[in-house]
């Protein structure tokens, strides 16, 4: 569908199946005062976005950290951490522009990523910090 017959409405958005799904994970708040707990001390890989509501650009790339939670849950912690409420974390950690979202394992940043991306280019940065799965044995 082309970017023109959408704004003018002669073909529908498609709908997304997971984001359509009332009952899907949704990312974590976390706050300054449970990041270590939630963030540095998580036994799985964690990216945390880092917005504000006034934020448009924050609200563009929302859909596609709720689809992250969704898609990884059990396997990554996707979590969101509002700068206006909670702003020592964002100035421990040099935030200077939002959104930024910050990759986090084993408590450590490993990767960092300022504004707007596609959700292809966020799960890319993810997938190599998940922990790799067994190989079954062959039979």
């Amino acid at each position: 569908m082309s970017f023109f017959r959408r704004i003018l409405g002669s073909d529908k958005a498609p709908r997304d199946p997971i984001l359509d799904d009332p009952n899907r994970p949704l990312p974590l708040h976390v706050t300054d005062s449970d990041f270590k707990s939630v963030v540095l001390q998580a036994d799985l890989p964690v990216i945390v976005d880092f917005w504000a509501e006034w934020c448009g650009p924050c609200h563009y790339i929302a859909p596609s950290v709720e689809r992250l939670a969704a898609e990884f849950s059990g396997k990554a912690v996707i979590a969101k951490l509002d700068v206006d409420n909670d702003p020592v974390t964002p100035s421990t950690y040099g935030i200077m522009g939002i959104p930024t979202l910050i990759y986090f394992k084993g408590g450590v940043e490993v990767d960092r990523v300022v504004g707007v991306k596609s959700y292809q280019e966020l799960t890319a940065r993810l997938l190599p910090l998940l922990p790799l799965l067994p190989v079954p044995e062959p039979a």
